[in-house]
């Protein structure tokens, strides 16, 4: 018998541009590059699909901020985060039954990253209005930011990281840990141990101030007194019955209880 004839691979031919220079392969280094050149540590927000929700089911959502735009909890950006509040507010005002309505009820602004409360009745008016929020925070943002490093042109990069997060609150004992995370969320962080916060109960940069269902105030027939040098960002009371009572089946909140992190929420 003669010898086994070898097998050939057959060789792929090198793909040339216009100008004869070999083009494409594999680059150097794992993975695809980022659409905007930046590369990033944390993973983005997947692209996966929305489950749609109900109306009596409020969400909680969060959004990053890119880390050019620094610490969110600085005046300048709070005015500026306070004035989108504003413009979503007044587009609830317009809404119409086709889109439906989205009402921010609570927020919580963190150094690098704004949590949510929002209620929404359809998965098209939490889009649209995600959408309006986060459009009208950029611009905002972005003219703050401009004025305060004094730039010659004004900033008109993006804002925000990635996609929304978000997490579906269906029972009470999801509801009044959401509220939990979203309004004591300093205290994770420990905002609470920096200078001029000694003689805050709730976080300055949150909604806290229009909780009415803190457990040191219960026994309060009124409102409590607000500073003259601050302004509250602008929000929706309550509609659905998770965010007005049903909370209050999993228990009351205290102004120093601290929330601890859950895989479902990772911030």
């Amino acid at each position: 018998m003669g010898a086994k004839r070898k097998r050939h691979k057959q060789l792929a031919l090198p793909k040339l541009d216009k100008n004869g220079q070999r083009r494409g392969g594999p680059r150097a280094g794992a993975g695809r590059k980022p659409k905007d050149g930046v590369m990033r540590t944390r993973r983005a927000e997947p692209h996966k699909v929305r489950t749609r929700g109900k109306p009596r089911f409020p969400r909680h959502a969060v959004l990053r901020v890119v880390p050019v735009i620094g610490n969110l909890r600085k005046r300048h950006l709070y005015a500026a985060l306070r004035m989108a509040t504003i413009a979503v507010a007044m587009r609830e005002l317009h809404a119409d039954d086709v889109n439906g309505a989205f009402r921010i009820v609570h927020i919580s602004i963190q150094a690098t990253h704004i949590h949510l409360l929002v209620e929404a009745d359809n998965k098209l008016a939490m889009s649209r209005g995600m959408q309006s929020f986060m459009i009208s925070a950029a611009k905002q943002i972005n003219r703050a930011y401009s004025e305060k490093m004094k730039l010659a042109v004004r900033r008109r990069g993006r804002v925000f990281a990635d996609r929304y997060h978000q997490e579906i609150i269906e029972t009470p004992t999801q509801a009044r840990h959401a509220l939990s995370y979203v309004l004591n969320n300093w205290r994770k962080h420990r905002e609470d141990r920096r200078r001029g916060t000694e003689t805050w109960s709730v976080d300055p940069y949150s909604t806290g101030w229009h909780f009415t269902g803190w457990r040191e105030r219960a026994d309060c027939d009124v409102h409590w007194r607000r500073r003259e040098t601050y302004d509250p960002l602008v929000v929706y009371f309550p509609k659905t019955w998770l965010l007005c009572e049903g909370w209050r089946k999993a228990g009351t909140i205290s102004f120093d209880e601290v929330p601890s992190a859950r895989p479902s929420s990772p911030r």
